[in-house]
């Protein structure tokens, strides 16, 4: 026991995982503030100065969220690649800002939809400058891991598929979240999953498909391979605990059991493969022309 809780002292101390000790505890204080005073406001001490700070921690908190998630995940680039990471991030910006862009103005890819001012500064005054960012949050963990799990060359898309996935499985609770519980952002339309529309999910798996080809065309193996594994799966776990939470305290169980049941299953499947024995080539009797004596 001892020396389990030594190796998890030592742990923490290191960059990697004293950042995303950090994040958790910024994670879980937002959720437990919501939680509270989000879903009660009643709560809310009835002072002038209490309700000033409840406005601005409900402006800022998804922001920061936002930032703090940067600021961890870019510390660990910077740490363990340099700038390698710098391409990537740029292509995949202007990639998912370009799509954020249509979406916002044309209803292609996502739906039609809007953006409020509670994601702050707006890039063409449609779309925070946090947005892409985000994208890029939790492309790179999601190619990862898809990536880890279809390493051959020649599961190309199976490979982009999956990476999709996992960013696809993020918005099951992302939206419930962001549009429902609280108005970041507001469907033109109205859908049946919490207000939000079907073809969303499509939008995404599509942006998504999009997002994990740049990163194999950049070859983001080549710097991603630097990083730990278990360290991006924590991390994309913890952006995702953001939202989860929320619905989770709010009690939108058909979220929390369609976000959850959507990483479950790859979990199972990915365990189903692993166990199954490796199908083997038939083995032919040699040819008696190179037989030995």
């Amino acid at each position: 026991m001892r020396d389990t809780i030594g190796r998890f002292r030592r742990g923490i101390r290191t960059p990697e995982w004293g950042g995303l000790a950090f994040l958790l505890l910024f994670t879980l204080s937002a959720i437990l503030g919501y939680g509270i005073f989000g879903l009660h406001p009643n709560l809310i001490p009835d002072t002038d100065s209490a309700r000033r700070f409840y406005g601005l921690s409900f402006r800022l908190f998804a922001q920061a969220h936002i930032l703090v998630s940067a600021a961890v995940l870019g510390m660990v680039l910077i740490l363990r690649t340099g700038l390698r990471w710098i391409a990537a991030f740029l292509a995949i910006f202007l990639v998912s800002f370009l799509s954020e862009f249509a979406g916002t103005g044309y209803g292609f890819p996502f739906g039609g939809y809007g953006y409020t001012a509670l994601l702050g500064p707006k890039l063409g005054g449609r779309v925070p400058f946090l947005i892409p960012v985000s994208w890029f949050l939790m492309a790179l963990p999601s190619w990862a891991m898809a990536n880890a799990m279809i390493p051959k060359a020649g599961q190309l898309w199976g490979r982009l598929l999956l990476g999709a996935y996992f960013l696809t499985a993020w918005d099951l609770a992302l939206d419930p979240a962001m549009s429902y519980l609280t108005p970041y952002w507001v469907w033109e339309d109205r859908g049946p999953y919490y207000g939000m529309p079907w073809v969303n999910l499509a939008g995404w798996m599509g942006t998504g498909v999009v997002l994990m080809y740049l990163l194999e065309r950049l070859r983001a193996g080549r710097w991603v391979g630097r990083l730990s594994l278990p360290w991006l799966a924590a991390y994309y776990g913890l952006v995702f605990l953001m939202p989860l939470g929320m619905v989770l305290v709010a009690g939108l169980w058909t979220a929390v059991v369609a976000s959850t049941a959507a990483l479950l299953a790859v979990w199972v499947m990915n365990r189903f493969r692993m166990s199954a024995p490796e199908r083997r080539p038939t083995q032919t009797q040699p040819s008696r022309e190179g037989a030995s004596p």
